[in-house]
């Protein structure tokens, strides 16, 4: 697979007449996490969407590219905020689902690996009602994970897990996706800090770039420079919606 390639969104969005978000400059650098925080209703799940090529409510004036110059969507993996998880498919035909609809050939180790490593292996069988909302969004994550795209789009992907398996999934996460593009959407200055390459506070008016550590990602949990880092997040999100 060719590296994956940076992404330039930029353009601005009106929804029902009103601007969602005024005109700006997202650039993700070429097989880093950014993160892209914000208070609700700025338009965070949209600028998803429209690097994913799905259809959004908002009319975007703009354009997103890749720094290769070759069509962005169709090599997109996307994790939405609900796992989307096929209620009458085993968790196994979910994980793969991506692979079916293409008609790729299976790759059972792949899917045993990923499975194990969600912690889903004894689950693999039974369907998602049976379930816990935690391991629902794990089976959501390991559906991404199979996708092995070289742009990985997440929208709060950890934010139902309790705080021993989020940073858990954190980890595997990075691991697997390393040298991938990754925008994650996130609520959680702590989960910036310890992912970003890049940090993002996203308002209906700018972005506003964050300085992040110098530490590699996953980043510990109580290293001194992720604490500031969140604190220093956690001050301008509150200003933000003061």
């Amino acid at each position: 697979m060719k590296p994956a390639p940076g992404i330039m969104v930029k353009g601005s969005a009106s929804l029902d007449g009103a601007p969602l978000f005024r005109p700006l400059s997202l650039s993700l650098e070429a097989g880093c996490w950014t993160c892209l925080l914000g208070g609700s209703g700025v338009g965070k799940s949209t600028i998803l969407r429209l690097v994913s090529g799905l259809p959004t409510e908002a009319v975007f004036e703009g354009d997103v590219t890749a720094n290769d110059n070759i069509a962005v969507a169709p090599r997109v993996a996307y994790m939405a905020q609900d796992d989307l998880l096929l209620p009458w498919a085993t968790i196994e035909e979910n994980v793969q689902l991506g692979g079916r609809l293409r008609a790729e050939p299976r790759c059972k180790q792949k899917l045993q690996d990923i499975l194990a490593r969600v912690g889903l292996s004894d689950h693999a069988g039974k369907r998602p009602s049976e379930l816990s909302g935690g391991q629902r969004q794990r089976a959501a994550l390991a559906r991404t994970l199979m996708e092995d795209k070289p742009i990985v789009l997440l929208d709060e992907p950890f934010s139902a897990l309790d705080a021993q398996t989020r940073a858990l999934m954190q980890d595997l996460a990075v691991d697997v996706l390393r040298g991938k593009t990754v925008l994650i959407v996130t609520h959680d200055p702590a989960e910036a800090a310890r992912l970003g390459h890049a940090i993002v506070v996203m308002t209906p008016d700018a972005l506003i770039a964050c300085p992040t550590p110098e530490a590699q990602v996953p980043r510990p949990v109580d290293d001194l420079a992720t604490l500031e880092c969140q604190a220093a997040l956690m001050r301008l999100l509150r200003g933000q919606a003061a």
